[in-house]
């Protein structure tokens, strides 16, 4: 029990400590499949402190064990068809339009449905894969970035690269705003301004509605599927940057300004900081980032305290 806690005759102010709440008690002991295992970018010991940390079970699941699984789906007819279907509707959906070979999204539709059979199987709400852009690319014929945005937009957590450092983090944003989270890549801030890019974003913002997304192959192979999806701009958005396994984690806000086109990961977002900027060169890690529709910093510094976690903001 902190002061924090404290609310005197204001309901609003008893919300957000509830909703931070919630997401708190959910998100510890998380149960996660991560196919082909776990790691950390750059912190190797990422898994074990998320184990540790906040008793995250994780379980790993290995390509041996699930590419009989992806085969069999590939030869079902039943499974197939279902897929088709699935991608039929996709595709007619209001601002859907692909720009890559329709088969790659039916084999992304037939794995949504393996990858949900392993989280029954496992009684897990998430999921992560390790080696994404190699070991299952030639198993599923096809590469799983829509997937994973699939399942976030239909309500359950997917994050590809199984990196154990922003995983945390991504769970706990997604149990805070009720809504999917995008693991992307971070860049070097320039004049105010943010790049957030990577291929498997889901469209589900806000939770319920599709943003406009073109349907491309995923940026390095030039293969399979993966999604540049619309923000609009103007649209107020959350980042949480852990600074590896170290228990400090950095959150701020920022405003989407363009929707670009660069030689990068295929959902590209420029954003302006809001906040000090300048402050952020000195927390340049190269690595993985989430961000998410809305402004959570109150939620997500009240949670950090009780969880033990270092937050720093840019204010």
């Amino acid at each position: 029990v902190h002061v924090e806690d404290v609310v005197v005759d204001d309901a609003s102010e008893l919300l957000w400590r509830l909703r931070a709440l919630y997401g708190m008690k959910n998100f510890l002991g998380t149960r996660i499949v991560a196919l082909g295992g776990p790691w950390g970018k750059y912190a190797p010991e990422a898994p074990d402190f998320a184990r540790q940390k906040f008793g995250l079970e994780i379980i790993d699941v290995s390509y041996e064990e699930v590419t009989p699984k992806i085969k069999a789906a590939l030869e079902s007819r039943e499974r197939m068809a279902a897929a088709q279907e699935a991608t039929r509707a996709y595709l007619a959906m209001p601002g859907t339009t692909l720009a890559t070979t329709n088969e790659f999204v039916v084999n992304a539709f037939m794995l949504q449905a393996v990858f949900k059979d392993l989280m029954r199987e496992h009684n897990a709400p998430a999921f992560t894969i390790r080696n994404c852009m190699s070991t299952i690319m030639p198993i599923s014929q096809t590469t799983p970035c829509l997937t994973l945005g699939l399942l976030n937009d239909e309500g359950l957590m997917a994050f590809c690269e199984s990196d154990f450092v922003i995983i945390p983090a991504g769970i706990l944003l997604r149990y805070i705003c009720g809504r999917p989270v995008f693991l992307h890549n971070s860049t070097f801030p320039h004049n105010g301004v943010v790049t957030c890019a990577h291929c498997s974003s889901p469209r589900r913002f806000d939770g319920v509605h599709y943003e406009p997304a073109r349907i491309l192959t995923h940026y390095e192979s030039e293969y399979g599927t993966g999604t540049k999806v619309e923000i609009p701009i103007g649209r107020q958005v959350t980042f949480i940057d852990p600074q590896y396994s170290t228990g400090r984690w950095l959150g701020f806000t920022g405003i989407v300004r363009n929707n670009p086109a660069y030689e990068i990961c295929r959902s590209q977002h420029d954003v302006e900081i809001e906040g000090d900027w300048k402050k952020l060169l000195n927390e340049v890690r190269d690595s993985h980032w989430v961000m998410a529709y809305g402004d959570h910093l109150k939620e997500l510094a009240y949670a950090a305290r009780k969880l033990g976690v270092q937050w720093a903001g840019l204010v």
